[in-house]
């Protein structure tokens, strides 16, 4: 009889064989994936995969940020840079070094992830080492090269009932057009974009000033009013509804929110657009805005995200050599009693207001978030992300919030990845460990058996579906 895959399942025999009946139950779930940063040409295009350093290292930045703390430049792992100059090219080259400094990652969830895919996406099952190195790299490479692993054959293999990318206010949604006329919009498999702003909201943005301008071109307004702004954003939100979008995702530094009346607001965007405003002011709109947009919400159904709490482009060489979003980023504590205050005093206990709300700082689980989700209608918390995205703090997190807010006003697991070939392997650690907590609870004799298993598909399946409103695809 072959030995069960208890990867992440409890150590203890008897709680272990509840966490493998619950999780019987979850991992053959549908995927419902309503953030993340897959771009969508991958699919509307549906071209092969490169070689294996190129879809597995060169784009993921917790792996080349991992090597260039142990002083490998992202250069010599393909990380294009900036200015053009030069980058290795030869993939096998590539995955060779990567594989000398494979030590490096013992013990982190991007070992797990990339082992997992290794053996579950591509039925590889030697592992990587040095010596191995070049035996692992012409087995995928073997793999990518067969039909059954384009984009979008493995979309449907890997279970995805739903795939949100993230698009700002300035893409033209083409990808998304292409997906549609190509029938991607029923029930068997559905790719959607979401509406995420920062580049034109952030006046710290580089280049914020010349999007906005962008923005009123594309949508057909005066961009240099503030009337005329919020006419362009309420219309590129109605393109990204047209186009399947249920969400809209904000990235702010931190999660203030600010009740503006209509003359303040406009003086403050004034003085952005004529280049006067610091970085307070730069705060004050980005804040007021966070409320603007609830307001829309309510008016045009879209669920509210907020991911604050990052410190972007903290390594200036990084930033400088290879530009934004290649790992650069570091989290910082952030405060959420009082900078939520205004919204939720505004609109907090509407129920037709959804606004999830993330965050870096684990430390507020307990002590800010939960209570506040478990307090307000509009409120719901979602998953941990980026640097809290494993095991551990996936564990961490359900026992610091089920008390406070319960199983219900979570959002369920969202995989905010850019590895479309991780998205299988993330929500099934996700579901794993989800197993061994309810597993517990069970073993406690605080849940029933029939709780637990009806619990775990909700988490797991029913409740990101309903908090999204992905459930409609009429």
């Amino acid at each position: 009889m072959p030995t069960p895959d208890d990867v992440l399942l409890p150590a203890d025999p008897g709680v272990r064989r509840l966490a493998r009946a619950l999780y019987a139950l979850a991992g053959p779930q549908p995927i419902i994936s309503p953030h993340g940063h897959v771009d969508p040409a991958i699919l509307a295009e549906d071209r092969p995969f490169p070689d294996p350093a190129r879809l597995l290292i060169v784009p993921d930045h917790y792996l080349t940020r991992m090597l260039l703390s142990q002083g490998v430049p992202p250069a010599k792992l393909g990380v294009p840079t900036v200015d053009g100059s030069p980058v290795e090219t030869d993939g096998r080259s590539i995955w060779r070094r990567f594989a000398a400094h494979w030590h490096l990652f013992r013990g982190t969830p991007s070992r797990l992830w990339l082992e997992r895919t290794f053996t579950s996406v591509f039925g590889v099952t030697t592992p990587l080492s040095p010596a191995t190195a070049d035996t692992v790299y012409d087995e995928l490479a073997a793999r990518l090269a067969e039909p059954e692993f384009r984009p979008r054959a493995l979309f449907t293999r890997f279970g995805i009932e739903v795939l949100a990318t993230t698009e700002s206010p300035l893409d033209d949604l083409g990808q998304h057009a292409r997906l549609a006329a190509d029938g991607w919009g029923g029930p068997g498999g559905r790719v959607i974009t979401t509406f995420r702003p920062d580049n034109v909201v952030d006046m710290e943005f580089d280049g914020w000033r010349n999007n906005v301008d962008r923005l009123g071109e594309i949508a057909g307004e005066d961009t240099g009013t503030y009337a005329g702004y919020l006419a362009a954003l309420r219309a590129r939100r109605a393109a990204f509804i047209a186009a399947g979008a249920t969400s809209s995702d904000h990235g702010h530094p931190t999660a203030r929110t600010l009740v503006l009346d209509p003359a303040q607001a406009a003086a403050l965007y004034d003085k952005g657009l004529r280049g006067a405003a610091d970085a307070a002011d730069a705060e004050a709109f980005r804040a007021h805005m966070l409320v603007e947009f609830a307001r829309m919400s309510l008016d045009d159904g879209l669920v509210l995200q907020l991911h604050p709490g990052a410190v972007r482009n903290h390594n200036r060489w990084l930033y400088a050599r290879h530009g934004r979003d290649v790992g650069g980023d570091v989290p910082q504590a952030t405060e959420y009693v009082h900078a939520l205050a205004p919204l939720l005093d505004a609109h907090g206990n509407d129920p037709r207001l959804r606004v999830v709300v993330y965050t870096l700082d684990e430390y507020t689980f307990s002590r800010e978030l939960a209570p506040l989700a478990g307090g307000y209608a509009a409120l719901y918390l979602g998953a941990p992300w980026w640097f809290l995205d494993s095991p551990e703090v996936l564990r961490r997190f359900r026992e610091a919030v089920t008390e406070s807010a319960g199983f219900y006003n979570t959002a369920g697991f969202v995989d905010d990845t850019r590895a479309f070939c991780s998205i299988p392997v993330r929500h099934d650690v996700a579901r794993r460990v989800d197993a061994g907590f309810l597993a517990r609870l069970v073993a406690e004799h605080r849940l029933t058996e029939h709780e637990a298993a009806e619990t775990i598909v909700d988490l797991a399946y029913r409740l990101p579906k309903k908090v999204f409103k992905l459930g409609d695809f009429s």
